[in-house]
């Protein structure tokens, strides 16, 4: 992809940076509270674990997303494109929250659940857009640390809709929770809102448009899988995070049934787990550019099932205590740090051409099997218990990272080409 802009290395220019970090946080808000806050009331209202992992199914738009991913790229070439998408999908998911504001958990959770549907919907199609975004605007030497930033923003978005209006609940009350995240979520709109003000959008789509035509239609869909080692390379997208999703779907129930309260749970996840997950992402957004992409994911992934069999040790022994608040914050760091060296290889996996549809089809099958993961998670702790579910998912983050160190270092490079990337 050629481009105009500066190609000297160093961090994400400061534009790039807080427009990309509104984004996430945009998507990472509500999606927190469906998937943080809404377990913990749920199981306060006595919904059994496996009810519990199976509300996860609604995520499902996040793991569908890649079949009108390549819409997205045809409608809407180049970053000003994008943009056309973005805003109408933030304001139609303020409107959705707004909506929630006006019904009661206790007797509207079956409406409150179909809006969860709808804002899933609204949120994935909004994260194609901005993955695309971020593809034609970052350089490669960006692309670690531009991570690091997703998934912190991302991250962040998740704890102050998953932690802190978890501890605003029991204060504020159902409806002015709802208006809250919907006035968060608004402002995060005025940077994507203000960018064509500020004279960006004409630039960028001049550094981006470096094609003299457009590929067929059919190659947006299947042209990712034309490249060399795409198959191993998909298994591993697919399983990377298998482990750590099985884990982290049962850590809010757990702790529920330790006996800590909404607040004592709101105040590890949006303070402790804020403050590592973020420090987490930035460190190994930093890292993966110095130590390459390969060797970021086994190191991190090795960590990974590291803090994973923290929880396995924990069951059995924790309660509201300091073990509690270890145990998430090296959870939060090591995954965040996992997260990011695996969204950067994404990246770099994607066609200039498609940039939204090559790293959605990615996207979704992390969604797909994180989800899976999560959903048979609660059928198995309702059976076994807590403990073996920590282990197996310890396992299996193990065993993938091993996986890691039998692919060909050649295929872990920054630019999409050196490893047989198809343009067709």
């Amino acid at each position: 992809m050629k481009s105009t802009l500066p190609s000297s290395a160093g961090p994400p220019r400061m534009w790039v940076a807080g427009l990309l970090g509104t984004l996430y946080f945009s998507q990472g808000l509500p999606f927190g509270f469906f998937t943080q806050s809404l377990p913990v009331l749920l199981r306060e209202a006595g919904v059994s674990l496996a009810g519990i992992g199976l509300v996860n199914l609604l995520a499902l738009p996040w793991a569908l997303k890649f079949l009108w991913a390549p819409l997205v790229d045809r409608t809407a070439p180049g970053p000003g494109g994008k943009r056309r998408w973005i805003l109408p999908l933030q304001l139609l998911t303020a409107l959705a929250l707004l909506a929630c504001a006006a019904m009661e958990p206790e007797g509207d959770m079956r409406a409150i659940l179909g809006i969860v549907l709808f804002v899933n919907l609204m949120a994935a199609t909004q994260d194609i857009a901005t993955d695309g975004l971020a593809v034609d605007i970052l350089l490669p030497h960006e692309r670690g640390l531009a991570n690091g930033l997703q998934v912190a923003a991302y991250r962040a978005g998740m704890v102050v809709g998953g932690g802190v209006i978890l501890m605003l609940l029991e204060r504020l009350g159902w409806r002015w929770s709802m208006v809250g995240m919907a006035a968060v979520l608004l402002l995060a709109t005025l940077p994507i809102w203000r960018w064509r003000a500020r004279g960006i959008d004409e630039v960028m789509s001049r550094a981006t448009a470096d094609a003299d035509h457009r590929p067929a239609p059919g190659a947006a869909r299947w042209g990712f899988w034309h490249r060399t080692g795409a198959v191993p390379l998909f298994v591993l997208v697919v399983t990377y995070k298998v482990g750590d999703a099985m884990v982290g779907a049962m850590i809010r129930p757990w702790m529920v049934d330790l006996g800590m309260s909404m607040t004592g749970i709101g105040f590890v996840l949006g303070t402790v787990g804020f403050a590592a997950a973020l420090a987490g992402a930035m460190t190994g957004g930093a890292l993966v550019h110095r130590l390459g992409r390969r060797t970021a994911l086994v190191a991190f992934g090795f960590a990974q099932a590291a803090a994973l069999a923290v929880f396995w040790g924990c069951v059995g022994q924790a309660n509201e205590s300091i073990l509690v608040l270890a145990s998430v914050a090296v959870e939060h760091f090591v995954s965040s740090m996992a997260t990011a060296a695996l969204f950067t290889c994404m990246m770099d996996w994607t066609r200039p051409q498609f940039p939204a549809g090559d790293y959605t089809i990615q996207a979704s099958a992390v969604v797909v099997s994180s989800g899976v993961a999560a959903a048979v998670s609660g059928l198995l702790a309702q059976h076994v218990g807590y403990g073996p579910v920590f282990g197996l998912g310890a396992l299996l983050a193990l065993l993938v990272t091993g996986g890691v160190l039998l692919l060909p270092s050649s295929w872990f490079v920054s630019r999409p080409e050196r490893i047989g990337a198809s343009t067709m």
